[in-house]
């Protein structure tokens, strides 16, 4: 593919580029920043209310009885943490979340530990919400789940092109699936609950099934359901890390949309797992509780069922969104401390952190291949992440509130303690129960990030110290000696020939005699288009050229340690990309080689070829 191909086919995908100084028409308002940063939050509660109700299975349906309560508890501990966000969106309103909040109160260590679990977690959103939103189409058509990781891919690569393209426009594509999502799940709610007053309530069909029932109702139990419908609670933090990503004023906006998600939330996860208590739910790999209430209430093969169906793929496909706004835009900020790569501080085109979004891309199509698209096996690794940001987040915030001792301070410290409080019990709760079923890659993955952030930090530093101009004192360079290895004498190496002649007087070709009869057509051309350059001649009875030749660079650097070696490389550049796999490589072979040694200047002449 030629540059202009590749270029045209980058603006027919990316769109084209933005200025700078039109950044802030590519903020969101609060209609596309719920739809942007909500998604997550608003998409768990299409499979939370599964996973409690797959784990409380093992002990027979007469456990269902403790969904409903579970429920209750879940839905009160999300309320508790938006509204404690709510607090660090107003304390930090330059974004950040947890990171910056547990940075600046509690310590480095505590904030790295923050990042590094919103990495983790946002990757693991990105999968879990594709393969979810993949499965509530293989629920609706079964023959399509020989496909199913070929279209969480498909989904994957649709929304990383969706994100290159910018904030503002990801938000208008994505919005208004969002809402649909959002209507559909409270239609499904009201006439659910129409069919309960009425006493019209006919359970779903599905047999349970015989692994089922064989187990003791106990307390393990109960919290291993509880901490698999925290699933619930995922997301809640993305609105404070995005605050930047709002219009004026920032901190408003995004305030007021955490309170608008965290009530849909609660909302839409309360009324689900009551519907799926009275309906008599039974969620399997096969079909989601949702499709079952679905073809409860509106009947198998009515447009409605398969609008909500429809409308359930895609929140949960677009849940990872939400990763997708946070995860550029933290990894930036982590950048800007020196703990990542610098190239995640850099904008793309389109005004979208683009090298952040590839990554994530790239880390969450490797989950998807690994786990085969599957979000039972994905779902362990989910959740600890998030509870460990929550936790450093609120504790950060009781001691920023301790700091600052602004007006009504101790009320709200006494809501982020209390929110440290039960967060870390859950975190605590999560840990234990998913340990044994593949947690413990997560705990080990999180201070391997760490580790890596330091390490990071540490190569900066080392530069910074090295390149710095204080007290530095330049040596004085008098000699520059310029060397040309040639394989005969063309066009494109005399053109080199004249350009050394202009940077030094001492300027030497290198031929490697690797062939009798080569070298002596090279000295006979050389009376001709040599010119003022001496050539060298080195023997090479192994024939090897590239032996001779780095020991001879190595011999003048010797000979002259305080001054400059400049080789320089004669090349062809053949007109199209194929062309160059006619044609070796040793030009790239020398500047590899060349590349770590010190005081020496590796340049190209390019001779461009015309067909």
């Amino acid at each position: 593919m030629s540059e202009d191909s590749a270029f045209s086919l980058k603006r027919l995908l990316v769109g084209k580029p933005i200025p700078s100084h039109l950044a802030h028409h590519e903020r969101l308002s609060r209609v596309t920043g719920l739809a942007v940063l909500s998604s997550d939050a608003l998409s768990s509660v299409a499979y939370a209310t599964d996973f409690i109700l797959a784990t409380l299975l093992v002990a027979g349906v007469g456990a269902f009885s403790y969904a409903i309560p579970i429920s209750l508890v879940i839905a009160a501990l999300l309320a508790i943490v938006a509204f404690s966000y709510r607090q660090t969106i107003y304390a930090y309103p330059t974004g950040g979340g947890a990171y910056i909040v547990a940075k600046e109160n509690i310590g480095s260590t505590a904030g790295l530990v923050a990042a590094a679990s919103l990495l983790v977690d946002y990757t693991l959103t990105v999968a879990v919400s594709i393969s979810a939103g993949v499965l509530a189409i293989t629920s609706a058509f079964p023959r399509l789940d020989l496909y199913r990781v070929e279209m969480c891919l498909g989904f994957l690569a649709i929304l990383a092109i969706g994100n290159l393209r910018g904030i503002r426009e990801s938000g208008r594509i994505f919005a208004v699936p969002t809402y649909v999502f959002v209507v559909s799940v409270a239609v499904l709610i009201a006439g659910g609950m129409y069919e309960y007053l009425t006493g019209g309530i006919t359970p779903v069909d599905v047999p349970p099934p015989a692994a089922g029932g064989h187990q003791t109702l106990t307390t393990f139990l109960l919290l291993t359901a509880f901490a698999n419908g925290c699933t619930a609670m995922t997301g809640v933090e993305a609105v404070s890390n995005g605050v930047p990503a709002f219009r004026p004023p920032e901190a408003k906006n995004a305030a007021a949309t955490l309170i608008a998600m965290a009530v849909m939330a609660v909302g839409m996860f309360v009324g689900i797992t009551v519907l799926a208590h009275a309906y008599r739910v039974i969620p399997s790999a096969a079909e989601s509780g949702v499709s079952q209430l679905g073809r409860a209430i509106f009947g198998g093969h009515t447009f409605f069922y398969y609008l909500l169906q429809a409308a359930t793929t895609l929140i949960l496909v677009l849940a990872a969104n939400t990763a997708y706004a946070d995860f550029p835009r933290l990894a930036s900020i982590v950048s800007r401390d020196g703990y990542l790569p610098r190239q995640f501080m850099n904008q793309g085109d389109r005004l979208a952190f683009s090298n952040g979004i590839i990554v994530l891309s790239t880390f969450a199509a490797i989950l998807i291949l690994v786990f085969r698209g599957d979000t039972q096996s994905l779902l362990p690794l989910y959740m600890i992440g998030v509870f460990v940001s929550f936790t450093l987040s609120q504790a950060g915030m009781v001691i920023h509130w301790r700091k600052t001792r602004e007006p009504g301070w101790k009320a709200s410290a006494a809501i982020n303690g209390f929110g440290a409080l039960v967060t870390g019990v859950v975190l605590i709760i999560v840990a234990v129960t998913k340990t044994l079923e593949g947690a413990w890659i997560v705990l080990l993955l999180i201070p391997l990030i760490v580790a890596v952030f330091r390490t990071t930090r540490l190569h900066y530093y080392h530069v910074a110290s090295e390149l710095t101009l204080r007290g530095y004192a330049p040596q004085p360079r008098a000699h520059n000696t310029v060397l040309i290895p040639i394989g005969g004498v063309q066009r494109a190496v005399v053109e080199a020939l004249r350009y050394a002649e202009t940077l030094s007087d001492d300027v030497r070709a290198i031929y490697v005699d690797a062939d009798p009869v080569g070298t002596e057509h090279v000295r006979k051309d050389w009376d001709t288009w040599g010119g003022r350059v001496r050539l060298i001649v080195l023997p090479s009875p192994y024939r090897s050229l590239m032996e001779p030749l780095l020991e001879y660079i190595q011999q003048v650097g010797r000979e002259q340690p305080n001054d400059y070696v400049t080789v320089i490389l004669p090349e062809f550049v053949p007109r199209r990309w194929w062309q160059h796999l006619l044609h070796n490589q040793r030009a790239l072979l020398i500047k590899g080689a060349l590349l770590f040694r010190p005081n020496t200047v590796v340049t190209s002449v390019p001779f461009h070829l015309s067909k």
